[in-house]
């Protein structure tokens, strides 16, 4: 008995992409049908990249993963979610210090989404600490980030801080 395929939707702004969150769609490839990356349009955030450099480099950093997609959305993730039949919200936890948060907001979302369960995924242990705010902020200061995101991000980033 074949069973419709299981969608997860991995939710962020992505800004940018960096190892740990490529390593937390890898794994979540192994366990979903299909992955959808879902790249906010960051109404709420000032981001560094575009809407559109964010998607292209989210579509280079997953295309190694062919049960993995890209879109974009606006508005409440739940909405999103829903829309595209998602069973599953994936959403990656650092350390004990985004727990707090990711808790509430996973509480919030089955209240929402009574249907949808949400899923945390750590990444590899030599990921723990990378967010895209310190990627930011140390090539901005001049610092080497090509531990912590892919070559083709690290030559978007240098280009946008002006050290190309």
């Amino acid at each position: 008995m074949s069973h419709p395929p299981v969608i997860a939707v991995y939710p962020g702004t992505f800004d940018p992409i960096t190892l740990g969150h490529e390593d937390v769609v890898r794994r979540a490839c192994q366990l979903f049908d299909h992955v959808i990356v879902a790249v906010a349009a960051g109404h709420h955030k000032k981001t560094l990249f575009t809407l559109e450099e964010r998607l292209e480099m989210v579509r280079e950093s997953v295309a190694p993963y062919p049960n993995a997609s890209v879109e974009s959305f606006t508005g409440l993730v739940r909405d999103f979610v829903v829309a595209k039949g998602g069973k599953a919200m994936v959403r990656g936890l650092r350390a004990v210090t985004d727990f707090d948060y990711e808790f509430q907001l996973a509480g919030m979302n089955r209240h929402l989404m009574p249907d949808v369960e949400t899923v945390f995924l750590t990444p590899g242990d030599k990921y723990q600490f990378i967010s895209s705010t310190f990627v930011r902020e140390i090539a901005s200061l001049g610092g080497e980030v090509d531990k912590f995101v892919s070559p083709a991000v690290q030559a978007r980033l240098m280009e946008r801080v002006g050290r190309a």
